[in-house]
């Protein structure tokens, strides 16, 4: 099976932040900013976000002298010793802090062995999970988080994937014609988020942008109560936005 891999983005504002990452870990006495922006390339504009990003989320801290230094996160993530709790732990702070931000239940899902996982998830009672009423595995045609991983598969893979699962009716609304979710599926850009308009379940709308590191596909979703559908398209904007550090934290 191969892969679709066009960059997004979150993908390159992650690559940005990685080069950023790697020059401050060769300067363990510290490096200033102006340093950074010669080393890297990098526009001061941009690479003042990063920075404010990158200390977020821990990765880099600035000492008394104002240069900057690897931050605690990073080094946990960067030991070989439990890095697997490392990043799930930080994977799920990311989250809450998405779910926190946007209003709304967010999710990370992956493409596993030919299969649609939901790796993890932050809920809360006012941003309550959609219910798996169907299985995800075999209700990909109809989610917002299965369709994005779906189109980062080329068309062998997709194929392979429908000719193992259904296209069954869950709603009004679902798509249950394979040519159909083909073309859509191949026409969409990259930049686009896939969307699930009460196709999975009635009541919920969800989206999900990709978030493909290296050979896994995986994407993060975010989910919404239909009386809540007029802030889709503001909170898909944010969850786009927020998709940068959890791609990060994923190549490190």
């Amino acid at each position: 099976m191969a892969l679709k891999h066009e960059p997004t983005a979150p993908y390159h504002s992650a690559q940005d932040a990685l080069r950023v990452l790697e020059t401050v870990a060769r300067h363990t006495a510290g490096v200033t900013d102006v340093e950074l922006a010669y080393t890297t390339g990098l526009a001061p504009e941009r690479l003042t976000a990063l920075l404010r990003m990158l200390r977020r989320e821990g990765y880099v801290e600035q000492v008394a002298d104002g240069a900057y230094v690897t931050g605690a996160a990073l080094t946990r993530l960067s030991s070989a010793h439990d890095r697997d709790e490392a990043l799930r732990d930080k994977l799920q702070h990311t989250l809450d802090e998405l779910r926190d931000s946007i209003g709304a239940a967010v999710y990370i899902s992956r493409y596993v062995d030919g299969e649609v996982t939901i790796a993890q998830y932050a809920d809360g009672p006012a941003t309550p999970a959609v219910n798996e009423w169907v299985d995800f595995r075999s209700s990909a045609h109809a989610t917002a988080l299965g369709k994005s991983l779906l189109s980062q598969l080329d068309d062998n893979g997709r194929r392979d994937h429908l000719s193992r699962h259904r296209m069954t009716r869950l709603t009004s609304r679902t798509i249950t014609n394979d040519k159909l979710l083909l073309s859509r599926l191949e026409s969409q850009p990259p930049t686009v988020p896939h969307l699930d308009l009460q196709e999975y379940a009635v009541g919920t709308v969800c989206a999900a942008v990709p978030i493909t590191a290296g050979s896994s596909v995986g994407c993060l979703a975010l989910s919404l109560p239909l009386d809540q559908a007029h802030r889709l398209r503001q909170a898909t904007d944010r969850l786009n936005r927020g998709a940068a550090p959890v791609l990060l934290s994923l190549a490190i």
